[in-house]
């Protein structure tokens, strides 16, 4: 998957320069001068991300490293690539996700935050949570456990807590909060499990489990665990149907099947 990414971002690139030159020179820095995704996506997310406390050149080194110790983190970065374009209806090219999309960059900041959190170095992954959140409008806790094909659409206001966990091919939209009910310690957010949908407002809080498949609608509260292949709406959410797909992750579809 990576080498196809890589392969595919690159022609976009040659391409984007022929159409827009006075975009030439930053398609170059960020792409065309490297040689792998990995190379890229450091590159890229680093200037994203400086500041006065940590330059870019200090930071593309950390992501640097994370890629080379743990390949995983590029290759979870491709399939995130490959779920916005396949599911995100305003994007049709591969270019534009690493170039312009917040969420698909948040996501990748907190993979970098995650793994210095797993190498006990926490107050430089609760520096990146800070970062990222003042640079993109989105507030991952390092703690939390992502899978791969996630897409935050659009992206803006997500907060995800310390012992969320997400599995593979989740889709959330904007002003998103997955979170506890109060201040209790120890395992206290919620478990989503794959092809989920989390549509925009929603709120999904505690220790419980949104099943496969399932779909949570627009600004709804969750406050109890949601069976699999089930549509939730309203506060608080109450079961109103079933989705309309196998994947509501990836057909994205807002309408309810009545059961």
């Amino acid at each position: 998957m990576p080498d196809f990414i890589w392969e595919t971002l690159r022609k976009e690139a040659q391409d984007l320069i022929t159409r827009e030159p006075l975009l030439a020179s930053h398609v170059f820095a960020c792409v065309l001068s490297h040689q792998s995704l990995c190379a890229s996506l450091s590159y890229l997310l680093a200037h994203k991300i400086e500041n006065h406390v940590m330059s870019a050149v200090t930071l593309r080194e950390l992501f640097e490293k994370a890629f080379e110790r743990e390949p995983e983190i590029v290759q979870f970065a491709a399939y995130d690539i490959q779920a916005v374009v396949t599911r995100d209806a305003a994007t049709r090219e591969y270019l534009p996700v690493i170039l312009y999309l917040k969420g698909f960059q948040s996501i990748q900041v907190h993979r970098l935050a995650h793994y210095l959190w797993k190498q006990g170095r926490r107050d430089l992954a609760q520096y990146l949570q800070s970062r990222n959140s003042e640079v993109f409008g989105v507030d991952i806790h390092p703690a939390c456990v992502m899978g791969k094909g996630i897409m935050f659409d659009h992206a803006t206001g997500i907060v995800i807590g310390e012992t969320t966990v997400i599995d593979d091919d989740v889709s959330i939209m904007q002003s998103v909060t997955l979170g506890g009910t109060g201040n209790e310690e120890g395992d206290r957010h919620p478990k989503i499990h794959s092809g989920v949908l989390i549509a925009a407002g929603a709120k999904v809080l505690g220790n419980i489990v949104v099943g496969r498949s399932a779909k949570i609608g627009a600004n709804s509260v969750v406050l109890k665990d949601v069976p699999p292949n089930t549509t939730v709406v309203g506060v608080p959410a109450h079961k109103v149907g079933q989705p309309c797909s196998d994947n509501p992750s990836h057909t994205m579809n807002q309408l309810v099947e009545s059961e």
